[in-house]
């Protein structure tokens, strides 16, 4: 890239970092997730570092979610896993390096849940959570959707020792809105048993 373009990459990191810190701070959840939304759709639209192609961000009218729903927000117990080094899959078939940490544990849908937890060992390291579920392939990307990706900001935090996991702010890898982009996708093991219909979805809000 060209110098003005890793000082854009910057610039969309700070402006990511920042408002994943307004979320942390914000005591009302729906109006941290609206919050969140509005900041996502200013940036695809009008960041030179948007996940969206130069002609794609003219008719881009906002990025389409299901609605928000407070038992979506879960408090995830966190078990030690034997470190384990896995090759994730890529959207355009590279493999990327991670290291499985621990596994978080919790309830959703009524069901008893659990996913693994990584460490990327590429571009930069950080923690990564993405998952799969029954909306996967249809109503979202079928790889999998994210919900931490530390090393890019994408963090909810703790409380009391447990990890926030809020499904309400699961989105979609870059790779969904342009060919250009790789990004790891969602490992077998984080496939949930229920539909998750919250979060980023495909399609258009109508």
């Amino acid at each position: 890239m060209t110098t003005p373009e890793w000082l854009d990459l910057l610039d969309w990191k700070r402006r990511v970092f920042d408002l994943y810190r307004e979320i942390r701070l914000e005591p009302d959840p729906e109006a941290a997730w609206r919050r969140w939304r509005a900041v996502r759709d200013d940036l695809f639209a009008t960041h030179p570092q948007s996940p969206l192609s130069p002609d794609a961000r003219g008719s881009f009218g906002g990025l389409a979610y299901f609605g928000y729903d407070p038992s979506a927000r879960v408090l995830a117990e966190i078990r030690p896993a034997d470190p384990a080094s896995y090759a994730l899959s890529g959207s355009d078939g590279t493999p990327y390096g991670a290291t499985r940490v621990a596994t978080a544990s919790f309830a959703l849908g009524g069901r008893a849940s659990a996913v693994e937890l990584y460490w990327l060992e590429g571009y930069g390291g950080g923690l990564f959570l993405s998952f799969a579920d029954q909306t996967s392939g249809g109503e979202t990307y079928g790889g999998g959707r994210y919900l931490l990706d530390t090393i890019k900001g994408a963090d909810l935090g703790d409380r009391d020792g447990r990890l926030l996991l809020d499904f309400n702010f699961a989105y979609h890898p870059s790779c969904v809105y342009d060919s250009r982009w790789s990004c790891p996708l969602a490992p077998p093991g984080n496939r949930l048993p229920v539909p998750v219909r919250v979060g980023e979805r495909l399609g258009r809000d109508p």
